[in-house]
This record gives structure tokens, sequence and C-alpha cells, in this order.
């Protein structure tokens, strides 16, 4: 069996033995890399002399007879929002262009010292915002099920590069649904977990309130050997949870007798695409025959999840993003000039230039001050459209007089579908349904429309709100061969048990087994 056609469970087991020599298993993801990027556009950094080398010294340590760390030779790509040393973070916008940061974020270290190799950045909608990945600065990302559709977002270069087997794993961030949906979109499996349960430290921050670093894989029984790895208390990060760390792998045993699964009838409204809710139905149908029990439950205020989720995240992005100003951090303008940047480069300025050069024309004497002419020209020309958009939908909803009316009722509205969730569990184990209302969307589609695109993520971002974990996995096709995902939403904590039912439906199925006709 070639590498790419093993779980990275089988990998490890198999670099471990000596079957597989890490190298060969690195190898072998670097030049589908190099085969099929260039139409899927998943990665923006990769460093193939660098992983073999760390593949090399893993392979020289095993014949040594020397420890190796649980994720020995396994390959794994990083979205670009998470810091590392020896990779640009970009945040896929120009406004981070070439930046390296000076240290690994904690769930990239906790992956080197297990021995993971690191094979590159994934592309991402800009700062994480978005549901599509069309906003990255460095070009669209295409669902490798259909090139002509999108991955889903933000994680969506994570998802595609997963699902066309570009790296076994993973990693992405969840602030509203960005692991999630983008795992339905290109039928894989994503896992976001409670918010706390794995560090924050080194993910450049989005809505810090609501952001959550999970894996991307094929399968549950994967995500759960790499949250082994990447879960735990972190003292450098103030929301990190205490909580010991369970051997999830060794959890994912046991049937499906007895688990009480939650139907939301709220998740059937308009907009439900009916190929969708088919698919779900029979995923439904195979857990109850099974042993699970369905059981209708209510989460009345899920009709508000949208507006509550664009008002706190716009809130919280407006302040995060504040520090871009070209002077602390970020691309600096100079007076009446633009700014131009490619992946993996610098940023440079050149005369009338600039992907958003209108914020900047005109007479410099329209600003204050020259200070606050290279402010102004900064972040017009350093930030895309949807982040110019929800900062400034943040910064209004802040602004005096408002803050009662928006953000502080957002925040109440919060509260309320906490306790719709927390009532709700007190009845279930774990509530079920759609990913997203849709299957992948043509590129283009919904750029015209913001709303239209919010509206993707109408059940993931409850999740969110709550602070609570969900896990999404491939539930069928549509006729015209676009996967269908099904999520799991557990209460706090609940990983081992999100990821033994996952596990336990994948026993009984195959469709996270099936892969894209994407040749190279």
């Amino acid at each position: 069996m070639q590498p790419l056609d093993r779980s990275a469970t089988e990998l490890v087991a198999a670099v471990r033995s000596g079957d597989l020599t890490a190298v060969a298993c690195t190898e072998a993801f670097v030049d589908r890399i190099e085969a099929v990027n260039g139409r899927v556009n998943a990665f923006l950094a990769v460093d193939r002399q660098r992983a073999l080398d760390q593949a090399a010294a893993i392979d020289a340590r095993r014949s040594a007879g020397q420890p190796l760390g649980a994720l020995a030779g396994l390959p794994v790509a990083v979205k670009d929002a998470l810091c590392t040393t020896d990779f640009p973070t970009t945040c896929a916008s120009r406004m981070l262009a070439g930046y390296r940061p000076p240290y690994d974020a904690d769930v990239v270290a906790r992956l080197r010292r297990a021995d993971a190799v690191i094979v590159g950045k994934t592309n991402m909608d800009e700062f994480a915002m978005g549901g599509s990945n069309e906003n990255s600065a460095f070009g669209d990302v295409h669902n490798p099920w259909d090139l002509a559709r999108t991955p889903g977002g933000s994680s969506g270069g994570s998802a595609a590069c997963v699902a066309a087997d570009m790296a076994p794993v993973a990693i992405g961030s969840d602030t509203g649904g960005s692991i999630r949906q983008p795992a339905g979109l290109c039928g894989i499996t994503g896992f976001k977990p409670t918010y706390g349960r794995i560090s924050r430290r080194g993910l450049v921050a989005f809505a810090s309130s609501l952001d959550q670093i999970g894996p991307m894989a094929r399968s549950a029984a994967d995500c759960a050997l790499v949250m082994e790895t990447i879960a735990g208390h972190d003292p450098g990060d103030a929301t990190s949870l205490g909580e010991p760390v369970p051997s999830y792998t060794h959890e994912l045993t046991g049937s499906l007798a007895g688990l009480r699964i939650g139907r939301v009838a709220e998740h059937y409204g308009p907009g439900l695409d009916p190929e969708v809710a088919q698919g779900v139905e029979e995923a439904f149908a195979a857990f109850r025959a099974a042993g699970a029990t369905i059981h209708d439950v209510e989460l009345p205020h899920a009709k508000y999840g949208i507006p509550t989720y664009y008002l706190i995240a716009p809130c919280e992005a407006s302040s995060n993003l504040a520090r871009y100003d070209g002077a602390h951090y970020g691309v600096r303008a100079e007076p009446g000039r633009g700014v131009r940047a490619e992946p993996g480069r610098g940023v440079r300025a050149e005369p009338g230039r600039g992907r958003h050069a209108e914020a900047g024309d005109g007479d410099a004497g329209q600003f204050e001050s020259p200070l606050v002419e290279m402010y102004c020209r900064s972040r017009a020309e350093g930030f895309g459209p949807e982040v110019k958009r929800r900062i400034m939908l943040g910064t209004y909803a802040l602004s005096a007089g408002y803050y009662e009316a928006f953000y502080a009722k957002a925040l109440r509205v919060r509260r309320l579908i906490q306790r719709d969730f927390l009532e709700a569990f007190a009845k279930v184990d774990v509530i079920a349904g759609p990913v997203s209302p849709t299957a992948a969307f043509l590129l283009g589609e919904k750029t015209g429309d913001p709303l239209a695109m919010y509206l993707v993520d109408m059940y993931t971002v409850g999740t969110n709100l709550a602070g609570i974990g969900g896990i999404s996995f491939p539930c069928g096709f549509t006729a015209g061969g676009l996967p269908i995902g099904f999520q799991l939403q557990g209460p706090a904590l609940s990983e081992s048990l999100l990821l033994r039912a996952a596990h336990q439906y994948q026993q009984l199925t195959d469709w996270h087994l099936r892969r894209p006709a994407l040749a190279t």
C-alpha cells in the first residue's frame, strides 16, 4: 500500500515499525503537492528540503534505537494563521506578506516535539474571515471534488489539501465553523474541540472568545490521534483549560447502543437543500440502526445565531486587528504609494499600485497629517474588502451610542444560545444535523451577496457561541458527486464522546474513504 493510500494512524504505525521510512512517507506527499497544488492552490508555502531533512533525522534516530515522538514521520499541513518560525505566517493577507514570527504557536511546538513533519502552510480566507476561501489575497482555493467550486472556509486550504491527498492531516482554526464547514464540503473529517481544550497561543486572533484550533483528517480516528498531541494546558494561554487529556484513541471503542441523539427542528427550515436533507436523514437512520435513539430537541434561539455571531465576531476583530496600522505591525505604505505583495515575498510599495488603490487616491491634503495618511493608506492597502467590512461593522457596533444596542445585546443573546444547548444536553448526549445548508457552491456564486455568504454558517456558529465541541464528517454525496456533511455537537469537554460516535459511524459506512478523481 502506497503512503497516499494509508490513514494517518497507519502511517505512524508503519514508520514506527520500520515498514516505511519517514523520508519515503514525506516524499510521497510533497511529490503530490508539487503535482496538484497548482490547480487546487491549497498551499501558500512548502519547503520540500526542510521536510525531507526532518524526516531523515527521524529515520536516523529510529535506526539508532532512540525514542520517537507519538507522530513520528507524519506529514502535517498547518493553516497560515498559526505562527511558524520556519515558514512565513501571512494569514493570507497582504498586511502580513512575508512575515516570519519569532516563535512557534503552541500547537506547532507540540507537533514538532511529537516528531510530526510540517510540510507547509495552507491557504485560507484572509485573517480567517470568510466561508469560501475566496477572500485570500493569494488566490482562491479550489475544491478537489470540482475545481470550479469552493472548498469552504476559512480553513479551505487545510480541507482541500487533505481531500486531495496532499497531507494526511492538517490543522485548522474554527471561529464560526471554519473547520467543520470546509471539512463537510470537501468530504473529510473536521473536529472543533471545546473552547480552551487546545491552546490558542500563536494563533493570529480573529475573534478571541470564539477561535479554537482543531485537526482535519480523513477519519475521526486520525483526528483522535492528533488530538492526543495538540490538546492540553498551556500556561501561556490564559483561556487554556487545565483538564487532563484523555487517551482519545483508546476511547474510540464501544457501540452506539443507547446513544441519545438530538434532532433539531430549527435545522430544517428554508434554505436547506433537499439532497443535503436526504443525506442527513440517512445518517440518522444509520445511527438508529446501530442502536442509537433519536429525540427531537429545541434550540429556540438558534435563529439569532447568525446576527449574534456577526456582531460579536466583527467587534472582537475590530479590536484585534487595530494593531495592524503600519507602525506597530503589518505593512507600511509610503505617502502617495500603494502596497503590493506575492506569496512568500516581502511587501514593496510602487507608485500608483495596490489592490485597493482608490482608498489612497487623491491629494495628500485630505489627511490630517503624514502619520494619519500612513495609517489610512497602510490599512486600506493591506486589508482586503471582507476584512475591511468586518472591521467597520465591529467598530460601528462598539462606538459610543451603539455599544448597548448592538454588542451588549448580542452578548445577552449569546447567553440565551448557550442556555438552549445546556437544556438540550440535559435530554440528549449529542445534537446532530447538517453542517451546511448546501453542498459546495460555485466559486463566485455568493461573493456579491455578503448575507448569502454569511448564511452558509447558519448551522455551525452556535457551537462557537456556546463554547462547546463539534465534529463534521461525510454522510453521502449529491447526484452531482459532491460530499454532504453531517455534524455532531456535544457538551463541553465531550471530545471523547464526539470522536467515538463519529468513529463508530465510520466503521459502518465508507463515505470518508472516498477520494476525488483529481489526476496528477
